[in-house]
This record gives C-alpha cells, structure tokens and sequence, in this order.
C-alpha cells in the first residue's frame, strides 16, 4: 500500500490547482484520474482555447443556495494570479468579448503549464485509474484497479455530470453522500432550451436563424447571440438564462435592443409608408424571422394603416416576444452542473467538510456555479488553491 499525505481525486482544473498548492507546501500528493489524460475538461473549454477566466470576476456571475460562499475563494485567487501563471510559463493570452480571457494558441498550452507546475511541485498522477471504494479509519483508504492509496487527507475534484462523454460520473456526489453530506438538486446548466413537441413544429421554420437579442428570465437579463434550432433554442444567451429558468418558466426576448422600434414606426406613417409590417420588420430582422413573428403574433398590414394603439402593442411585443420553453437539453450537451455538495457542509476558507476531518471538495462538484464566460474554470482554479493551502 502506497501511503501519501493528500490524496486527490480528479486530474481536471481544481484537483491539479490544489495539487500544486499542497506540494508547493511540501505535502506528499497522489492525483488519480479514471481517464487517459489529466484536464479533459479544460482541454474543450474554450473550442480548444480555453476560456480559462474572466476579468469582471464576481461573487454576482455564480449561482448557489448560499451566494455568498464563493467569495472568500475569489478574493484569494483573482483573475490577475492565474495571468501571473501563465506569464511565469510564457503561454500567450488574449481578452476577447465581455471581459473573456482565452488561451492565444491552444488550451493544451495551459495543461502542459499545469503538469508542469505539478512536476515541479514534486506531484505525482495516475491516470487511467478506476476508483472502486473509498473508506475512512484513522487515514483514508482508496482502493483503485492500479492499487490501494493511504492519505492523511483526502480531496475530491471530480466534477459534475456535464459532459459525460468526457468522463463525468457523478462519483464525486457518490462520495459525499458515503459520509453523511447533503448534495442540493442537480440540474444541467449552460445548456441549449428544447420546445415542446407542440411548439416545434410551429417554430421548426426558424431553425438555422441568429440574432443579437435580449433574453429575461426571473429576474436575470442577458443581452448575445440567440440561435434557433432544430430542436429549441441555443446561443451565448441562452445557455446564459438557463442557469436561472425553472420548468414552466416563460423566458422573454427583446429581438430589438438599443432600436427604438416604436419611433420608427411613426416615421414610416408621418411618411405614408404603404410598407408591409413584415417587410418593415425584415429590414432589422431575418426575413424568415419576421414574416414568422408577424404570422403569429398580428395582423400585417401597410404601416400607415394601424392605429397609435396598435403600433404601441407591435412596439411592445417586438422587445417582449414570450416563449415557453419545454425543457433544457440533458446532461450531454450541458456545460456546467448546476446544484453540488451543499455548501452548508462546507468551510469556505478551506473547503473542508464540516463532518468529516480532512475531507475537502473543489470545484464543479460544489453548489456553486458560474455564468458563461470563464467563471467557471475560474472557480475551479480558485477553490482548488484555497483547499490546497490547507489540505
């Protein structure tokens, strides 16, 4: 039997971040991970460029029963140190939209960076490495299909279910509820909607159609790119709002921000427009789009024959369009898990569990979940160098 100080279980973002914090610190650490290579996960962030932070980092961009649990982590590990890193290590960055920060040439840069610093930190990984029980007496013991492993602590940084394909198994939750810790609901989040079978068919027209639109959703508002689908709706925008829509939720589009629909409206009657509001609505809309949302939601007809009345009715359902989604897509397509280890069972100074002495959790499998642009790698990154200064 092999005996260590630290055990950590998954070799994505948090895991290795806390592996290089607990050998920086002399700490003896064993990462063992089911799959073939280290940072599955980080590897597709990005389309291959990992979106690895964002610089408008917030408590406000991540989700959890408890919001204010992340935000002794993000103050100890700010966008600026994970930049430090990279520098350090001479990888390339770029800042693209909304404050996004990708990897200049390719997210494997970062993972070599990351085994780099684990190297050098004196970690050691084995991959391709099934977990087949996990037990506590005095040290813990994990026993695996390459061994038994003896630690003093032990961390688990497996992830959600998102991404299955990838690996994820949900063996993380499996572990918590073995000693006791409540997990909150689990969900898919940042993940494309489904309609129903119903508005499929009166929607499936729009499918391959884009736009720049607004969406609203219980209080949540996110302006981006909304795609319709063969099957719902995707896009940066609404992976964003699924975050925050329940079953039976209505979401709200604005297919107009920033134009005043209402005043071109009048324009075009002060002008005599004898223009078809559809053929309007296309000048700022797909055409497709437009000749579909006139079909089912008014009456077109030449501008200059509506009332003041009806014009502001168009006005106001143009930048509030209501659909209602069926669903979201599952697990598969989805790219965060929304829901985790309660964070009540937790410490957020350290991230170990209330319950149980010596046993931590970081990153996805935690009940803290970030928005669409880097945050969630950051939270990986930032709870697994908490942990790893005190594991």
């Amino acid at each position: 039997m092999i005996k260590k100080d630290v055990i950590i279980i998954g070799a994505g973002a948090s895991g290795l971040m806390c592996a290089i914090e607990c050998g920086k610190r002399g700490r003896s650490v064993l990462v063992l991970d089911h799959a073939k290579k280290s940072g599955k996960k980080i590897r597709i962030s990005g389309g291959g460029s990992c979106n690895f932070t964002n610089i408008n980092m917030s408590p406000t961009n991540f989700i959890s029963n408890n919001p204010h649990f992340c935000k002794s982590a993000l103050s100890r590990f700010k966008p600026s140190d994970f930049i430090a890193l990279l520098e350090k290590h001479g990888v390339k960055y770029e800042e693209r939209e909304q404050g996004q920060l990708f990897s200049a040439r390719s997210s494997e840069e970062i993972i070599q960076m990351l085994e780099n610093e684990c190297n050098d930190a004196g970690v050691n990984i084995i991959l391709n490495c099934q977990i087949q029980d996990v037990k506590k007496d005095d040290s813990f013991i994990v026993s695996t299909d390459n061994g038994i492993f003896e630690s003093e602590s032990l961390v688990i940084a497996t992830g959600g279910l998102s991404y299955p394909q990838s690996g994820a198994s949900g063996i993380g939750y499996k572990i918590a509820k073995q000693f006791g810790l409540k997990i909150t609901d689990l969900k898919p989040a940042l993940v494309p909607f489904v309609f129903s079978q119903k508005d499929l068919k009166i929607f499936g027209e729009l499918s391959g159609i884009s736009i720049d639109g607004t969406i609203k959703c219980n209080k949540m508002e996110f302006r981006g790119s909304i795609l319709f689908t063969h099957r719902g709706l995707s896009g940066p925008a609404i992976l964003q709002i699924s975050s925050y829509w329940k079953e039976g939720d209505t979401i709200v589009i604005d297919l107009l921000p920033e134009i005043d629909i209402y005043g071109i409206f009048v324009a075009r009657q002060l002008g005599k427009s004898k223009t078809d509001m559809h053929n309007l609505l296309s000048e700022y809309l797909p055409t497709r789009l437009a000749k579909f949302w006139c079909d089912s939601n008014i009456q077109s007809k030449p501008v200059n024959q509506y009332t003041e009345k009806e014009l502001k009715n168009i006005s106001h359902h143009v930048h509030n369009w209501e659909i209602k989604p069926g669903s979201t897509e599952d697990f598969k397509t989805a790219e965060v898990t929304l829901g985790g280890i309660d964070t009540d069972e937790l410490s957020s100074k350290t991230m170990e569990s209330k319950k149980v002495k010596c046993l931590y959790f970081t990153g996805e499998v935690i009940d803290v979940t970030g928005q669409l642009g880097g945050y969630n790698l950051h939270w990986a990154w930032a709870s697994g160098f908490v942990a790893g200064q005190y594991v």
